[in-house]
């Protein structure tokens, strides 16, 4: 986890105008994003480029120094070994990058039954994952970049879901990781721990979601309600 995220046009469109950057001509909202995909992220380049900047990256990090990309793409990163991991350690310090969403699903056990819920901020207001990204080289000179969501331990809200849930940036970190004059991971820490319970609100979502072939508004039709009549509501603006 996290696996499948969404994110709506308005919303990608206000994260860059909140991060300074211009928007593409057009973006269509993506309702059932997967690993393996090219996503949009921002990033802070570095000199001599020295500018932040929207981009495409393929979600499924490749460390720079491997041997090849046909191992297992590296979908997420632990917050707690991203200092003692070779495949982080050097990211977390120069290649950080922030990965607008509207919201993120997760999938709970119930049995042999799988039960899909959309988390978002309890304000409805967008956000950004917290990602790493690097850029592997293949023998033949074509180049891959690519990136990972960073997780931590799980709030009490995703626990009786998942242990683990994507680190969520907001405003008022936007720019402490993406900020290249911080290179020490200890001033990052202090980021990577779970939204306060209050912060997160969740809601349960049709099984169409599921399948990663599907796509559109459909993704977050709420689930049909229980025998006992008490299915969640969604309010999640199109």
């Amino acid at each position: 986890m996290c696996t499948r995220y969404v994110l709506l046009e308005q919303h990608y469109r206000d994260i860059l105008a909140r991060l300074g950057i211009a928007a593409p001509a057009q973006f269509l909202s993506r309702y059932n994003v997967t690993p393996g995909t090219d996503i949009p992220v921002v990033r802070q380049r570095t000199a001599p480029l020295a500018a932040r900047e929207s981009t495409a990256l393929r979600w499924g990090l490749v460390p720079s120094w491997s041997a090849s990309d046909d191992g297992q793409p590296l979908v997420n990163a632990r917050a707690e070994t991203l200092t003692t991991k070779p495949s982080f350690r050097d990211a977390l310090r120069t290649r950080r990058c922030v990965i607008p969403a509207s919201g993120f699903y997760e999938w709970e056990t119930i049995g042999r039954i799988k039960k899909p819920w959309l988390f978002r901020l309890c304000d409805e207001v967008p956000f950004g994952f917290a990602g790493l990204w690097d850029m592997w080289r293949a023998p033949d000179g074509t180049v891959r970049e690519s990136c990972a969501f960073v997780t931590t331990e799980a709030n009490d809200l995703m626990r009786p879901i998942h242990h683990r849930i994507p680190v969520m940036l907001t405003d008022a970190t936007f720019e402490t990781w993406l900020d290249p004059a911080i290179t020490d991971p200890a001033q990052l820490q202090p980021l990577l721990r779970a939204q306060p319970t209050a912060a997160v609100t969740k809601f349960a979502v049709s099984t169409y979601v599921s399948n990663v072939r599907h796509e559109g508004p459909a993704c977050l039709a709420p689930a049909e309600p229980t025998p006992a009549g008490g299915g969640p509501q969604l309010s999640l603006d199109l």
